[in-house]
């Protein structure tokens, strides 16, 4: 946790500048593109991005591109997040810039939730109709979040975060969660529904669930949530959940049981009708981790088709190591 003396000297330069300060004000609320910081601070791109440039030099701000926009966001742990949140332990932050640039950020919010329901809307008919032929979603989340457990959960990784949903559904009893999504538009849903529910130690990035960022053993729960029939090769998932969950950690994998429902490639995209237990036994047996039976969840029974959802829950072994403590 500590760091040498030039380091630190380094940081609270670059903390010290007015404009910076704001800037990591407001990035405590959750991550910001350079764009929304324009529009709260006023000032000009170049000049912002040459703030940034300086923050995320001193180690006090993460660069996270996302095609055209780049995202920044102070480091959710280490000697930096614990600096950050001492200095604004002792900062007021009801006077001066601050409560105008929160106003502004809020405006900021709304546009983003604005854009978010303009492109949900455009997609919800195609959700709507897949949701209404498996078992309701509320069901399913709460054994979701029966079988994770109690908690509470030092860090949840949720590849394939979609709208955020399982960020929500989790995130509260999480001292940290993050989401992985190609889709630029998933992301700003996530963003906007995150930021709704008021989960700030909750984020989200662009990225690759079958190569993603994350440092391996660094969580203990990650979720896959209905992400397994959009791909070809499910299993690469299922290795990199084995490799960045911790020992002793939990997977929990949902998905379509195997169906016939053929339409369902061309109109949404699967790549699988549903997942077979006997793939998802061998994929997570060579990702190193112990599967357990799913549970499943038949669709109602009065639908003329319908689809089953089932939930599989596994564990990466403990190390010897562990067991002997």
């Amino acid at each position: 946790m500590s760091v040498s003396a030039d380091i630190a000297i380094d940081a609270l330069r670059a903390a010290g500048e007015p404009t910076r300060l704001r800037i990591l004000a407001l990035l405590r609320h959750g991550e910001l593109a350079v764009g929304e910081l324009v529009t709260v601070l006023g000032q000009s791109q170049p000049r912002l991005s040459h703030h940034l440039k300086a923050l995320t030099s001193a180690g006090l701000t993460e660069r996270l591109p996302e095609g055209a926009r780049v995202f920044y966001r102070p480091p959710a742990n280490g000697w930096a997040n614990a600096l950050l949140e001492s200095l604004f332990t002792q900062i007021d932050l009801e006077q001066g810039d601050f409560p105008v640039d929160l106003e502004r950020l809020e405006a900021v919010r709304r546009s983003r939730q604005a854009a978010a329901e303009n492109y949900f809307s455009s997609i919800a008919p195609d959700w709507d109709r897949i949701r209404a032929m498996h078992y309701p979603d509320n069901l399913i989340e709460a054994a979701i979040l029966k079988l994770a457990g109690t908690g509470p959960f030092r860090r949840v990784v949720d590849l394939g975060t979609g709208t955020g949903r399982m960020l929500t559904l989790l995130g509260q009893k999480a001292g940290e969660a993050e989401g992985l999504d190609l889709s630029h538009q998933m992301l700003a849903l996530a963003r906007s529904n995150l930021s709704d529910a008021g989960l700030t130690s909750a984020r989200v990035r662009q990225g690759d669930a079958t190569a993603t960022p994350f440092p391996s053993a660094s969580a203990d729960i990650v979720i896959v949530h209905q992400v397994l029939h959009y791909l070809e090769e499910p299993e690469r998932v299922l290795s990199e959940a084995g490799r960045i969950l911790e020992p002793g950690g939990q997977l929990i994998v949902v998905d379509f049981a195997q169906h016939d429902h053929e339409f369902m490639r061309e109109e949404f995209g699967h790549h699988r009708l549903g997942i077979r237990h006997d793939n998802m036994k061998a994929w997570a047996t060579r990702a190193g981790l112990d599967l357990d039976d799913p549970t499943r969840f038949d669709p109602p029974k009065e639908l003329e088709t319908g689809i089953a959802v089932l939930i599989w829950t596994a564990r990466k072994p403990a190390s010897k190591k562990d067991v002997a403590a």
